[in-house]
């Protein structure tokens, strides 16, 4: 049996999202169906849908932030059932026997992970579509289960801008000794503050602009320091044992390598692309590091949401209704937003 979906979808890199009907596949002995309940708006949503990365495929229905509920699980799933809240985060499938995916790193899969929308099914070929849409088909081993702490709406960012910061902060063995700095207060940057703080790190937001300390310090920083200010940032000169730079754009990422301690590491989670002009001779000379992370493997996604879960985080969103999309992509590109809109996909219902 096919599931018969409505979504909102784009066409082109230039065109309006709007109304789409496609047939969810039937589902396969290890699925679980889900009614979409909410679905997190990313800044990554945006990329693809105007093909800023070059690799579009149209009609595409965004969204990999997806909280919803069983509506129904094939014969072989053991941990869902009917009724239990469920969210899918940016990966549906890999290939579950590489090198990565024996380490939980499906994310960095060496056969080439299966992204929730823009992608193709790897058993039939068929296209992915994401959660702008009422129900989705994942396979049991892609599905998170939501703990009962957790507020719905709230929860969807986790999936990937909750992850996208927790599993540097994972990696790199964040603790209560930690010296923790986070660039720029975004989508990911205000989860980083508030997952860094729940670590028991000392935490400080870089930013470009005044005025946002009350905010950072609600969120969990410790201090504020404006990156255009000389005086402020010799203050924390090897300082940090981890940065997260969470900029979605080319940026200079020199200023904060004198901020790192020896052996210390700035994570890129933000931008994908070329720096230019990046000194290498600081990393050499105090063992220091720049490097990247992408999400998380599914289990770590897990232990993310049941942190979260434990320790009340959610991320700071706005409710908007699916027929406003394509405003809350000109709001979000403006950074008019605080952090994460999520979409009630309930609204769905109301387009005719």
């Amino acid at each position: 049996m096919t599931y018969p979906v409505r979504a909102f979808a784009a066409h082109s890199p230039t065109s309006r999202l709007g109304l789409f009907q496609f047939d969810r596949r039937s589902p396969r002995p290890d699925d679980v169906v889900i009614e979409i309940l909410y679905c997190g708006v990313c800044h990554s949503d945006v990329h693809n849908v105007r093909n800023d990365w070059g690799n579009a495929n149209y009609p595409m229905v965004p969204g990999h932030e997806i909280i919803g509920r069983v509506i129904a699980v094939g014969p072989d799933v053991t941990r869902f059932k009917a009724g239990d809240a469920a969210g899918v985060g940016c990966l549906v499938e890999s290939c579950r026997h590489c090198g990565a995916c024996g380490k939980g790193w499906e994310q960095y899969c060496e056969n080439g992970a299966t992204y929730t929308y823009n992608h193709s099914d790897p058993v039939d070929g068929t296209r992915t579509y994401g959660g702008y849409s009422e129900k989705i088909v994942v396979a049991e081993h892609f599905v998170l289960k939501v703990p009962a702490a957790l507020e719905l709406a709230g929860a969807a960012p986790l999936l990937c801008a909750g992850i996208t910061t927790y599993s540097p902060l994972r990696h790199w063995n964040v603790g209560p000794s930690s010296k923790v700095a986070v660039v720029g207060l975004g989508g990911l940057g205000h989860l980083g503050l508030k997952l860094a703080k729940a670590m028991g790190a000392e935490v400080t937001l870089f930013s470009r602009s005044p005025g946002k300390e009350a905010d950072a310090r609600r969120l969990g920083a410790d201090r504020v320091v404006i990156s255009t200010d000389a005086a402020q940032m010799s203050a924390v000169t090897g300082h940090f044992d981890l940065i997260i730079d969470t900029v979605p754009y080319k940026h200079d990422v020199n200023p904060y390598v004198p901020t790192l301690a020896s052996g210390g590491t700035i994570v890129m989670v933000g931008y994908l692309g070329p720096l230019d002009e990046f000194n290498t001779g600081p990393l050499v000379f105090s063992r220091k590091s720049l490097a990247g992370s992408l999400i998380g493997g599914i289990a770590e996604t897990q232990e993310m949401l049941d942190f979260c879960g434990e320790h009340g985080i959610h991320s700071d969103i706005e409710v908007v209704r699916i027929q406003d999309i394509n405003e809350a992509f000109e709001r979000m590109l403006k950074a008019d937003v605080k952090y994460r809109f999520v979409i009630d996909m309930a609204s769905l219902k109301e387009v005719a």
